[in-house]
Formats: C-alpha cells, sequence, structure tokens
C-alpha cells in the first residue's frame, strides 16, 4: 500500500463519525463478548454452587446475537467480509472488471433488504408486547440490533469502499 493510501486510510480513520461507526461496530461486539464470558462464568460458578440461574441461558443467547450482528458490521468495515473471489477467475474479463461494483450493489441489496425486514420484526416485536420470559425484557431489545447492525454495514460498507478498496477489489493482473 502507498503512504498515501495509507494517509487517506489514517484521516478517515480520525473523523468523528468514523470513531462513533468503530464503536458501535467493533466496541459492541467487543462488549457483547466480554459480557458472553461473564455471563457464562456467572451460570458455571452458580452451577458449581448448587444455585443455578434461570435468566444466564436467554442473556447468553441475547448477547451472542448482538455479538454475530455487530460483527457482521464490523467485518464490513474492515473489509473482511466474505467474497467470492475464487469463482471470477473462471467469469468473462468484463464481468472481473465490474466486481468491486457487483460486490457493493450485491451487499448494499442485502443490507436494505435485511433493514427493511428487521424493522418490521422489531415493530411487530413492540406492538405484540412480546418479551423474554426469564429476563422480564422486551424483546426489541435484542431485535433492535438486526436493522441497527444493517444501517451499521450499510455505513462501513461505504467507509470500506473509500478506504479498502483494493483489498475489496478482484486483483487480476488480465482484467
Amino acid at each position: 500500500m502507498s503512504s498515501s493510501g495509507s494517509t487517506n486510510q489514517n484521516q478517515a480513520e480520525s473523523t468523528l463519525a468514523t470513531k462513533v461507526l468503530v464503536f458501535f461496530t467493533d466496541g459492541v461486539c467487543g462488549i457483547a463478548v466480554a459480557a458472553i464470558v461473564f455471563v457464562v462464568l456467572t451460570q458455571v460458578a452458580g452451577r458449581l454452587l448448587g444455585m443455578p440461574f434461570s435468566w444466564t441461558e436467554e442473556l447468553t443467547r441475547a448477547c451472542f446475537i448482538w455479538m454475530v450482528f455487530s460483527g457482521i458490521a464490523a467485518s464490513i468495515r474492515h473489509a473482511d467480509a466474505a467474497r467470492v473471489t475464487v469463482l471470477l477467475r473462471y467469469f468473462p474479463r468484463f464481468i472481473r472488471r465490474q466486481a468491486l461494483l457487483i460486490y457493493a450493489a450485491c451487499s448494499l441489496t442485502f443490507f436494505l433488504l435485511t433493514i427493511w425486514t428487521g424493522w418490521h420484526m422489531v415493530r411487530q416485536q413492540v406492538v405484540m408486547n412480546e418479551h423474554i420470559a426469564t429476563l422480564g425484557w422486551p424483546s426489541w431489545v435484542i431485535g433492535v440490533i438486526v436493522p441497527a447492525s444493517a444501517v451499521l454495514s450499510v455505513l462501513g460498507l461505504w467507509q470500506s469502499l473509500r478506504t479498502h478498496r483494493a483489498v475489496i477489489s478482484v486483483a487480476d493482473s488480465n482484467a
């Protein structure tokens, strides 16, 4: 990577919007992982002491859901999301040249659909007044991460297209 590329990346990393995006992707994912470890250790300790807690399994599952969905947004932002680049060598050159555009369009379409379906799921949880039995929390507290992570993924996609374009593009000397 050239020094101008790393300078652009450093400038992008230092903006307030990027710091907020980093917190809501990497930070939330890290907090969810730490919460999983804490809750599972609490569950193990409770069982060893003969006082198992009924809420630990549900809270672990909720933290796992938050970790997975915020992790998706983080991986998009870091340009670590899965891409099917192995098959691209078998496509015609004009398709290989459009790989970045295809990646961006497919990702954006997927995340927009996820925002839409996630929003309707959360709205249904609120309208139906669904609750998590062992925690007593409304279900939307867990479900809100689905549309929120999709919004963060769209923002992360935008950032990764600006800062990691060379990583996302398919390296093809013949294209």
